[in-house]
C-alpha cells in the first residue's frame, strides 16, 4: 500500500466556485492526511478563496459543527465524523468485511486495509494496524494512487476496460524508483492477477514496504473493493500471505453479496 496522495496545494484558479456549498466544499477539501489543522492563511491558500470569504464561510461551518477551531487553527468538526458512519460504504461494506479483516490480522500480524475505487485513487475505508504502526500509510478516509497499490491493482484486474483505460490515460506517476510507469507493463501485471488470485506490489509506493491484496466481489460478481496486508518487505511473503488474503477476501465477498 502506498503513501497517501496529498490534496492540491491550492485550488485550480480556472475552476469557478459558486454558492455557499461550493465554498464549503473548497474549504473542506483543503484538508488531507498531511494538513489536518490549518491556519486561516493556509486555508485561504489551499482553498483558493478570498480571505474574507474563507473567514465568513468557516465561521458558519463552525456553527454547524462542520469545522472546529481550537486556538488559531481550523480542523474538521465532529459532526462530519458522526455523519460519515451513515455512508453505505462504511456501514454496509465495512460491517460485512471487518470480521474477516480481524481474522486476517490475527493470522498475519500485518497491517490489514480495506479500500474501494474512488476515481483514480483508492479510498481507505478501514484498517487494522496492531502494535506496529506504519506512519507512511494512508489513514482511514485517505486516498492512495490506484496504479502503484496492490488494492488498486486487485480492483482494476476485475474492472471494465473503460476504468482501466482512464487510469492509464491519467499517467502513471512514479512514487519510488520501483513504481511501474509503463502502461504495457501494468496491463501485463493486471492480466496475471485473475489466475493467481491476488495482486502484489513491492516498494512501488514506499521504499521498504510491500503489499498483497485480493478483490472483494458484490452482486453479479462485480468487484466492489480490495482487501490487503501491508508491512516491511521482508515480512510480506507471497507464498504464505497471498493465499491467506485470497481466502479472507473470498469469505468477505460471500458475506457482503447477500446484503444487496
Amino acid at each position: 500500500m502506498t503513501q497517501p496522495t496529498n490534496g492540491p496545494s491550492e485550488r485550480d484558479p480556472n475552476v469557478e466556485v459558486n454558492g455557499g456549498l461550493d465554498r464549503a466544499d473548497a474549504i473542506l477539501t483543503a484538508f488531507d492526511d498531511t494538513h489536518r489543522e490549518l491556519t486561516l492563511g493556509a486555508l485561504v491558500r489551499r482553498s483558493g478563496l478570498p480571505r474574507s470569504t474563507v473567514h465568513r464561510t468557516a465561521a458558519t461551518m463552525i456553527r454547524l459543527g462542520w469545522l472546529d477551531k481550537p486556538g488559531d487553527r481550523y480542523r474538521i468538526g465532529n459532526k462530519l465524523f458522526e455523519m460519515s458512519g451513515l455512508v453505505p460504504v462504511r456501514h454496509e461494506l465495512r460491517d460485512a468485511v471487518l470480521p474477516f479483516m480481524q481474522d486476517l490480522h490475527t493470522a498475519t500480524r500485518a497491517t490489514v486495509q480495506l479500500g474501494v475505487l474512488d476515481g483514480l485513487n483508492v479510498l481507505v475505508v478501514e484498517k487494522i494496524t496492531g502494535h506496529r504502526r506504519m506512519p507512511m500509510l494512508s489513514l482511514v478516509g485517505g486516498r492512495i494512487p490506484v496504479h502503484c497499490s496492490a488494492i488498486g491493482r486487485a480492483i482494476l484486474a476485475f474492472s471494465d476496460t473503460e476504468t482501466v483505460n482512464a487510469v492509464l490515460a491519467a499517467g502513471l506517476e512514479p512514487r519510488t524508483s520501483r513504481t511501474i510507469t509503463s502502461p504495457d507493463v501494468l496491463r501485463r501485471k493486471l492480466a496475471e492477477i485473475p489466475d493467481r488470485g491476488w495482486a502484489m506490489e513491492r516498494e512501488e509506493g514506499n521504499i521498504g514496504v510491500a503489499c498483497i491484496a485480493a478483490p472483494i466481489f458484490g452482486p453479479l460478481s462485480a468487484v466492489v473493493a480490495g482487501l490487503s496486508v501491508t508491512g516491511p518487505v521482508a515480512g510480506i511473503r507471497a507464498d504464505r500471505m497471498g493465499p491467506a488474503v485470497q481466502l479472507a477476501a473470498a469469505a468477505a465477498s460471500r458475506a457482503y453479496s447477500p446484503r444487496h
